[in-house]
């Protein structure tokens, strides 16, 4: 008797879960509706951002959940180019906004809060996300969190990604030749990753309920929620990022800040707290997994798409600069805002992959992450973040010039996915 109240109660709670993502779509639908035709309500800014925020929100978890049971219905090469998709939808929609409207007017700020969504949303995942899930499970276990051997592909192509946004910094702007590169290696990714060892999806929460309605319905729910979180970001981004950037101007804030960080908390928050609670039931190697390939995308489709935005606005072949706003010297070369942001992203993420090297991350390695990610937001000067981007490479040199066993995890990651891309077949061990 007791057992049944507690799958009838777990099951209620997952569907008014599902229910609240939708309930906090509906006022942005109705909302962005009603100024579409008749010029709509003068919202504050700072309240009209909450609405559509909160909406992107509800249509990220719906997305979310709906890309792990489409997983049972199709293929699991496509189910992983699926979920790679979906998991940066919301930030497609906010960022490729915001390069469109650099393309359409090159000469506004537009084209530096392309690259403030962009940089920001990659930070907070790795910054943040990557923590979360160590220092969750610890608390919980008092265990550091184990990775297996087919994280490779990801670790591999997520430190080629970094380190290709160098050839960005160095040329000063985003190209369609990065786009032409970048897309192949996304592509290269869901290859290898659809030859790798594949594991059944574990289903907890909204995505389980669902799955236990049986074929029919579950494709009826998923393709419903596809429809209607995808209506919600395409009516919601421009009202979310115009608000944002009227907010700043309002109350004399950053605006580059606000777009590079509250809009990212937007989009990216329900991914991180998905991770977050399969961390708190016990498998935090999935959810670190997860956030992991979610940092892939972001360095493979993300960058990729924004170039391609901003010339089909800007009506011709164009590259996104990246020569805006305060610049600093460094042994004689000129770096502009963006390009340093982008080389902070680079190194907190080239460091936050040497952590995980050996397979086994404690909390004592992401709380150092963590403590780095926070530090480097006490300011917004741009030789500040410089500074951090060199502290996160010497760092990262550091720890693979002293310690051998993640010398040894860099050479067995590479080595697997080497074996992976060349056949499926595993090196011994």
């Amino acid at each position: 008797m007791i057992e049944k109240t507690t799958v009838a109660t777990g099951r209620l709670a997952d569907w008014l879960l599902l229910s609240g993502a939708v309930a906090v779509g509906i006022p942005a639908v109705v909302l962005s509706g009603i100024i579409i035709f008749t010029g709509g309500p003068d919202l504050y800014p700072w309240a009209g951002s909450f609405i559509f925020g909160a909406g992107i929100v509800g249509a990220a978890f719906l997305l979310a959940w709906g890309a792990e049971v489409a997983q049972l219905d199709i293929s699991q090469a496509l189910a992983l180019a699926l979920v790679a998709l979906v998991a940066v939808l919301p930030e497609y929609a906010v960022d490729g906004y915001l390069a469109w409207q650099a393309g359409a007017d090159p000469a506004s700020e537009y084209v530096a809060y392309a690259t403030a969504n962009m940089t920001g949303g990659n930070r907070l995942i790795v910054g943040a996300g990557w923590p979360l899930v160590v220092l969750l499970f610890w608390f919980k276990r008092r265990e550091p969190v184990a990775l297996g051997r087919d994280v490779s592909t990801d670790l591999v192509l997520l430190v080629v990604g970094a380190l290709f946004s160098l050839t960005m910094v160095f040329t000063g702007a985003i190209a369609l030749w990065h786009a032409a590169l970048l897309f192949p290696l996304f592509g290269l990714y869901a290859w290898v990753s659809s030859r790798a060892e594949q594991h059944e999806p574990e289903l907890v929460g909204p995505p389980a309920a669902i799955a236990a309605q049986g074929a029919g319905k579950r494709r009826l729910a998923v393709a419903l929620m596809f429809l209607f979180a995808v209506g919600v970001i395409l009516l919601s981004t421009e009202l979310f990022a115009e608000g944002l950037i009227a907010t700043g101007k309002e109350f004399g804030i950053d605006e580059f800040m606000l777009i590079q960080w509250l809009a990212p908390l937007a989009s990216e928050s329900p991914e991180m707290l998905v991770a977050g609670y399969f961390a708190l039931r016990g498998n935090p190697g999935a959810a670190l997994f997860m956030l992991i390939s979610a940092t892939v995308n972001q360095w493979s489709l993300l960058i990729g798409s924004l170039p391609i935005a901003y010339s089909l606005s800007y009506g011709a072949p164009a590259a996104l600069p990246l020569t805006r706003g305060p610049a600093i010297e460094f042994l004689g070369y000129v770096m502009h805002r963006q390009e340093v942001e982008l080389l902070l992203t680079m190194a907190q993420t080239i460091f936050a992959a040497v952590l995980v090297l050996r397979l086994r991350v404690s909390w004592r390695e992401m709380t150092v992450l963590l403590v780095l990610f926070v530090g480097q937001l006490v300011s917004s000067d741009t030789a500040y973040r410089f500074i951090f981007a060199l502290l996160f490479l010497g760092l990262a040199s550091s720890l693979l010039l002293v310690d051998g066993q993640r010398r040894a995890g860099l050479a067995g990651v590479s080595t697997y996915f080497w074996h992976t891309m060349r056949g499926g077949q595993k090196p011994p061990g």
